[in-house]
């Protein structure tokens, strides 16, 4: 067949699933097929918050020229074309920080932690060191018995990072047990331009230069710079921003390298990207791949081009991580492991799933979360055997298109923050902070519409489980965490339940028979229950004689909420409104929309109306202020 008649062939296919499109989303909208115009299809777009657009489909017409294979520039297939398929990515883990006000905070117990990881499967260490997390006169004991020259080891130790450093080396240069010392790779991880921005603690940007200067000539691996792109996504960026602003980041440290004397090659050596990854699969294969190409084409400029490929330490995401109901978490932390993974990650971290909460807030071990945590990707690795394929996602019409969409999307807003004089000048401006802001506020808006689903926050809740322990909402980290507004809705009921001995509640009010009234009744109760709200569900409202004024004695509720079809509230919804007020509700609620009743007025007419897009939090923060919660 020739490529003319293929194309022929190809175009008569997407035409008819055009008409297929057009005759279902007819159907369902209730209108003629030509009223949706020439391009259906374009109803089933959704937009990400990085103005991407995300076709419903795929095909031959996306296609995209095939990139250059893996360890080739620009590196969107992966830095290495021979990274080890039996091993894939580094499994990392974090050591210090946290653990020492659990116990396991001196150094031979952190010891026994690290070694124990390392002996079930974890292949690279993270450690927090510092202040009384894991004193630095102590990293020698933490790492007693680690074969350095086998485990990459990553010290974050903020601003006491020189005398980490310093030590560190002290600990790597006494080792007589290095099989081969050249394989040594130690990350010092100073990050001051991005802690700036997260507001932590660290050394100076000229400290850090100095640091990566003196690094250079090190034997082994050492790079002692660390652009933390999670500062920024734990802010509430999108992908694209917390890319622009991460090799934004990463320039200004290359800039200040070459006028300390370093080539663009050195310059380039010292620095690796921290990323976040999400559970949204495609949008973190994509991100890492499209962070890849960015950063090379940053070495290109600085004329060392070869010199673009920076090691990705991929971190599940803190932001996503919910209190409530946080053993959903494992299947958030598992998507974002499979994401960065695939995507070509070098390290991949996964926060344990009850990162969010105090320690021991679920009655479970530290240990079995770091275990779980750990066997996530060993699962990944040993069982799915991801690792075994480089760049399995590329010639994927989607997931090639989203990259260069990302990465065309970031490189516009890294020229803006040139624009603006680089990086720090655009920190300075609010530039970055505000842009950042800006997403985070539509992201907000989103989950408390409800337009974007968190499992076990505001969809399906379990309103059953227990309570948080006193002080749990101030735990975890400083993101942005997304479930945060819900959760607070629900420490409220949770206050009220200590008080009362009961959750604040409200009354279902359902007309006409189950299958009618199931959809708005359920909608309704897990509407509530996603604000601390219980519901009580008598059944088909009788509106006969003194039925409705028993119903509401017996639920002790002052508000009720209507649920029905839209036919049944024609016929019933003013009448039930009137029962329901001279019963002793004080509040009536409509599930539905306010069309639904009417020109009704006065007493018989509902106080408001709960749709699937109202905004969640606003609604349910005024029923518990209503119900003294």
């Amino acid at each position: 067949m020739s490529l003319a008649a293929e194309a022929e062939d190809a175009a008569r296919a997407y035409a008819q699933w055009q008409d297929a499109v057009a005759g279902v989303l007819a159907k369902s909208r209730r209108v003629d097929p030509s009223e949706l115009g020439p391009e259906p299809q374009r109803l089933l777009e959704t937009t990400t918050y990085d103005g991407v657009t995300v076709n419903p489909l795929y095909g031959i017409r996306d296609e995209r020229p095939e990139a250059p294979l893996p360890g080739e520039f620009p590196f969107v297939r992966g830095g290495s074309a021979t990274r080890d398929v039996t091993t894939g990515w580094l499994v990392s883990a974090q050591f210090g920080g946290a653990a020492a006000a659990t116990g396991y905070g001196t150094a031979g117990k952190v010891n026994e932690r690290i070694l124990d990881a390392l002996e079930n499967g974890v292949s690279a260490l993270w450690l927090r060191v510092g202040g009384t997390d894991l004193p630095i006169e102590t990293l020698s004991a933490a790492l007693d018995k680690v074969l350095l020259d086998l485990a990459p080891v990553t010290i974050d130790a903020g601003a006491e990072t020189v005398a980490a450093a310093a030590a560190l080396y002290a600990v790597v240069d006494a080792r007589t047990d290095l099989a081969d010392p050249e394989a040594v790779r130690l990350s010092l991880g100073a990050a001051p331009l991005t802690s700036q921005f997260a507001g932590r603690d660290d050394i100076t940007v000229d400290e850090a230069i100095e640091l990566a200067a003196a690094a250079a000539d090190r034997i082994g691996t050492v790079r002692a710079l660390t652009v933390d792109g999670t500062a920024f996504h734990n802010a509430g960026a999108s992908d694209a921003e917390e890319l622009a602003a991460s090799i934004a980041a990463g320039l200004e440290y290359v800039r200040g390298l070459i006028t300390a004397g370093c080539s663009a090659e050195q310059a380039l050596g010292q620095i690796e990207f921290r990323l976040a990854a999400t559970d949204d699969q495609f949008q973190t294969i994509a991100k890492f791949r499209a962070g890849r190409q960015l950063w090379a084409r940053i070495a290109q400029v600085a004329g060392a081009p070869e010199a673009g490929n920076a090691p990705q330490h991929a971190v599940t995401s803190a932001a996503m991580m919910a209190q409530r109901d946080p053993w959903v978490n494992m299947l958030r932390t598992t998507l974002a492991a499979f994401g960065a993974g695939v995507g070509g990650a070098d390290a991949v971290t996964v926060l344990p799933f009850d990162a969010a909460l105090p320690a021991g807030a679920l009655g479970v071990s530290e240990g079995f979360a770091a275990r779980i945590a750990r066997n996530t990707q060993l699962l990944l690795l040993e069982e799915s055997n991801l690792g075994r394929v480089l760049d399995p996602g590329a010639g994927s019409w989607y997931i090639e298109e989203l990259t260069a969409q990302i990465a065309a999307k970031a490189w516009e807003f890294f020229q803006e923050v040139e624009s603006a004089g680089g990086y720090r000048a655009a920190l300075e401006s609010g530039l970055v902070a505000d842009r950042i802001a800006a997403t985070r506020a539509q992201r907000d808006s989103d989950i408390a519409h409800r337009k974007t689903a968190v499992t076990g926050i505001n969809e399906f809740p379990n309103l059953a489980e227990a309570p948080l322990p006193v002080g749990a909402s101030d735990a975890g980290t400083l993101a942005a965490r997304y479930a945060a507004p819900f959760e607070a809705l629900r420490d409220r009921s949770d206050a009220f339940l200590a008080t009362h001995g009961a959750r604040p509640k409200v009354l279902l009010a359902p007309l006409g028979p189950v299958a009618e009234h199931n959809g708005r009744s359920t909608f309704a109760a897990n509407l509530m229950a996603s604000g601390g709200i219980e519901t009580v569900n008598p059944g088909p409202l009788d509106l006969t004689g003194d039925a409705v004024a028993g119903v509401v004695s017996g639920s002790g509720a002052s508000i009720a909420i209507l649920c029905g079809t839209d036919a049944r509230y024609g016929e019933e919804a003013a009448t039930a409104t009137t029962a329901l007020r001279a019963a002793g509700i004080t509040t009536v609620l409509l599930a539905g929309p306010e069309k639904a009743v009417g020109d009704v007025q006065g007493e018989s007419r509902p106080d408001g109306f709960l749709t699937a897009r109202i905004d969640a939090i606003a609604a349910l923060t005024d029923l518990l202020d209503t119900l003294g919660a």
